[in-house]
Order: C-alpha cells, then structure tokens, then sequence
C-alpha cells in the first residue's frame, strides 16, 4: 500500500485511481470479515462500494486480486535489491541490508504494520486456503527471480537455486514470525524491536553456514 508519501507524490488522476482501489479493498475486507472469502462475489462488493462491477474489475482482475494485490506488488523486491547491490556486497547482505531497512520503515509487507486493515488482510489469507496458496506462489516466484539475477552472475543455475532458496527462506520465515505476532496482537513497534535482531542471527547463520549448528550431543 502506498504510504502518505508516495501518495502525495501523485497526479490527481494517479490519486483518485489508488483512492478507488483503497476504498474498493477496504469494502471487500469488510464483507469477507463478515461472510468468509467463498461466500462474497464480486458483485456484492460492487453494490456495498456504490460502483459498478466493471469498475471492480477496471481495477482487479479477480476477487483474489482485492486481497493479494499489495503482496504481489513486492514480487520483484528483493531481486531488484540483489541485482542492484554494490561491488563487493554479498547476496546475503544485500538482502540482509533491505529487510533491516524496511524494519525501521515499519513495512507493512513484512508484517510491521497494525493497522486495522492489514491485520485483517494478513488474518484472511492466513485462513483462506486459495489465498495462502496464491501467496506462497508469490514467494515461490520471487525466490525464482532471485536465483535468476544470482545465476547470470555465477553462470550456475543450481548453486543459484540453492542460495536463493536459503536466503528468501530464511526472509520468509523472519516476516511469518512478524505475521505470527501481529495477528496474536502485538503491537507493531514491539514487534519491529525485536525484528531486526532476529534478523541479524538469521542472516548470519546463513552467511557463516550452518556448520555445527544444532549437532546432537
């Protein structure tokens, strides 16, 4: 979701449409709250919203799309990051770098947001089977991406994969215990605190390999 910045940043056409969209996804929210995800159409949420149901899909293409919108939109995120990092900067790192910045940015697509209506989206995927579905392809396809950008600059597409699948595994798993606590209702700014040290003995168990970690006694 866009922030008062970026909103700001805006021309008047660009406003109205994302005011649309917002007001579109806060009605949808509302109803399936109310009646569950399966059991309100498209249509109903175009009456609750007083537009047309061709106005609901001018800006959705499927009802799945009124809750996975703001997921989807960070597919391409962390490979940017990967792609874009600097000489001398591990992948590791970079990612490392980004998910610590959006903790102290509060992000809300890393679960630091407790605002009313991400809560409530956040809780409606995690219970709706064909919406979890559909998330976990979104973090299947970035990790794809990810191991993409990693494969044109080793030249090896299964090592790529592997450090690929270790790093967005490793961010996937930090952002589910942010989701974990928020729907538990912990405040945002509690969670952020204890985020980014998570964060750092997350990665660094990556960058340093597990080596002897958890060896049996």
């Amino acid at each position: 979701m866009a922030n008062e910045v970026a909103l700001a940043g805006m021309g008047l056409r660009e406003r109205k449409k994302f005011q649309t969209r917002r007001r579109l996804m806060a009605v949808a929210m509302e109803l399936f709250g109310e009646r569950g995800f399966d059991k309100v159409s498209v249509a109903e949420i175009a009456e609750a919203a007083e537009v047309s149901k061709m106005t609901v899909f001018n800006h959705f293409a499927t009802k799945e799309d009124l809750v996975l919108r703001p997921v989807e939109e960070h597919i391409f995120d962390v490979a940017e990051v990967v792609r874009e990092r600097p000489p001398g900067e591990s992948a590791v790192a970079a990612v490392r770098r980004h998910y610590l910045r959006a903790v102290e940015e509060r992000d809300p697509s890393i679960g630091l947001d407790d605002e009313p209506l991400v809560v409530q989206l956040t809780r409606l995927i995690m219970e709706t089977p064909v919406l979890l579905t559909r998330a976990h392809a979104a973090l299947v396809h970035s990790s794809e991406l990810v191991a993409e950008v990693l494969a044109e600059e080793t030249g090896d597409l299964v090592m790529a994969q592997v450090a690929a699948a270790q790093v967005m595994g490793t961010r996937a798993t930090l952002v589910r215990e942010n989701h974990r606590r928020l729907l538990r209702g912990d405040p945002a700014e509690e969670i952020a605190r204890d985020a980014a040290q998570l964060a750092v003995r997350a990665f660094d168990l990556v960058e340093h390999g597990l080596g002897d970690y958890a060896t049996k006694a």
